[in-house]
């Protein structure tokens, strides 16, 4: 037996996070008032780090302050677990009403699909089940539009709510849920055949009305701070812009700085990293607000038809396309849409919550548009159609979607299927 020593060269590749790195990620990820308060922080902690009161907008906000003498007030959750005790319901609705309320939004939507809340309460209950507590139980409840799928549902959950009168109800289900209207200006035409013109134009205007985040509205929520502000000017388009007021600029203290590095004294390794902390951490702080601003004004420009009061319905957008087009990481944009609010006509919103996913890869088609379209063609059936049928007929129009996918999405609006209907 011969034994031989063989030198073997491997070439692996490994990606190493720097801590400089990982506290760059992090801070992308700080809310509006959770990187206020660590600017704050490490200006107590950093001498060479200062305030540039003069450029700093007045308005003696004190986030320490805030927090301290903030009220002990209930939360949205527990509004309305609160409402729950007043309602009689059995054991199965009560179950699943209070893990519905605790999936929901901060801004009082919920955004995961149903089948997700199945998983969550280890199918012990259907989606069926689900469904019918959060239409007649949780979408019921105060704020009126909590509870709901998406802006189009709060928003007619709202009207509805008001008791407006019915056929200004059946003005407003067809505005917003019929899928030929890609406008409030195709609605308008099409409808005015049928109705009247001060009808039309009087839910038009209620719509505009409505807020689409009604649990913001419900909580003394001034902790939620937007970060960016949509501002319209007299062309209908929008500028977007980085709300300066009351967020602390920071600069270095030149002057101490200069008394370091002063040859005279002998130079502390611990000041020059704070130095270097310094530096860094201003540097890092513009480039979280730039990438901030970049990424609200593509997402502003892509849905200006939404937030102008044009249609009710978001353009299919997601992360990765956003990435694509500014050219940097599909997790840095979602790094910067965790807990970032935008100021805009229609209140203040979630970054995350003005993206829509498509359905499908060749056409752009959002969840809400798709159930609309399958709700649209079994309404109009002469004979019953089978998820495969209504396939076909989305195809041949473009859509590109397998039977599955329309049995999917039937089954979250709650239609049978062709045998039972």
């Amino acid at each position: 037996m011969v034994i031989k020593l063989v030198r073997e060269f491997r070439q692996n590749q490994q990606l190493s996070i720097t801590p400089q790195l990982k506290k760059s990620i992090d801070l992308l990820q700080l809310s509006r008032l959770e990187i206020i308060n660590k600017i704050n922080n490490e200006i107590d902690e950093n001498p060479f780090l200062k305030k540039d009161f003069e450029s700093e907008s007045v308005g003696g906000f004190d986030n320490e302050g805030l927090i301290e003498n903030l009220p002990n007030e209930l939360s949205l959750q527990k509004h309305l677990e609160v409402q729950l005790e007043d309602i009689k319901l059995n054991n199965t609705e009560k179950t699943i009403a209070l893990v519905i309320i605790q999936s929901l939004e901060e801004n009082g939507l919920l955004q995961i699909d149903l089948d997700e809340i199945e998983a969550l309460m280890e199918f012990s209950y259907s989606t069926q089940e689900i469904e019918s507590v959060l239409n007649n139980i949780i979408q019921d409840l105060d704020p009126p539009g909590v509870g709901a799928r998406n802006f189009k549902e709060t928003i007619y959950i709202q009207l509805r709510k008001k008791d407006i009168p019915t056929e200004e109800l059946e003005i407003a289900n067809k505005i917003l849920f019929n899928p030929k209207f890609s406008s409030f200006e195709d609605a308008q035409a099409d409808l005015a055949i049928h109705y009247s013109k001060n009808s039309i134009e009087s839910v038009l205007e209620k719509i505009k009305k409505c807020d689409l985040s009604p649990g913001l509205e419900f909580e003394s929520t001034h902790l939620i701070q937007p970060d960016l502000e949509v501002i319209p000017d007299s062309n209908q388009n929008f500028n977007v812009r980085f709300r300066q007021d009351n967020f602390p600029l920071i600069s270095l203290d030149q002057d101490l700085e200069k008394q370091v590095k002063n040859k005279a004294n002998k130079v502390n390794k611990k000041l020059k990293e704070k130095i270097g902390e310094a530096k860094w951490l201003i540097r890092s702080i513009n480039k979280r607000n730039e990438t901030v601003q970049n990424v609200g004004t593509l997402i502003c420009r892509i849905q200006a038809d939404f937030l102008s009061d044009r249609c009710a319905e978001l353009k299919p957008l997601s992360n990765v396309e956003l990435a694509k087009e500014l050219k940097i990481s599909p997790s840095t944009v979602s790094r910067i849409l965790r807990s970032k609010y935008i100021q805009t006509p229609k209140g203040a919103v979630s970054m995350k919550s003005l993206l829509a996913s498509s359905v499908s890869k060749t056409r752009k088609v959002t969840p809400m548009q798709l159930m609309e379209e399958i709700q649209n063609i079994v309404e109009g059936e002469k004979k019953k159609l089978s998820d495969q049928k209504i396939s076909d007929l989305l195809n041949k129009r473009g859509f590109n979607l397998a039977r599955r996918t329309i049995a999917k999405y039937r089954k979250k609006i709650n239609l049978p299927n062709s045998r039972n209907r």
